[in-house]
């Protein structure tokens, strides 16, 4: 997700579905790693071990990071590098058994 607005603190639940119903005015979801544009949550081979995810929310020193709502993650990392004032990171770990 990007630009979400400074003054939000919480997302309501389902706020990353298919039309990103849930997410603030202005605010918009990029294409994950599957090219789809929304959350598809943990799932790792069975059998293959303990897998981590990682939720990192980045304040940044500007309202709008300028890109496309079709952009890919790394291009998004890469524009909000020069602006990131600060970060959290949540590791989950997931594990599907054999």
């Amino acid at each position: 997700m990007a630009d979400i607005p400074a003054a939000v603190t919480e997302l309501p639940e389902g706020a990353g579905d298919d039309t990103g119903s849930g997410l603030p005015e202005r605010a918009f979801q990029l294409p994950n790693d599957a090219r789809m544009a929304r959350f598809i949550g943990a799932a790792p081979p069975a059998g293959h071990g303990p897998h981590r995810y990682f939720t990192v929310v980045h304040a940044l020193d500007v309202e709008s990071i300028g890109v496309p709502a079709d952009a890919t993650p790394a291009f998004l990392g890469f524009t909000m590098a020069g602006h990131i004032l600060g970060r959290a990171v949540l590791t989950a770990t997931a594990e599907t058994p054999a």
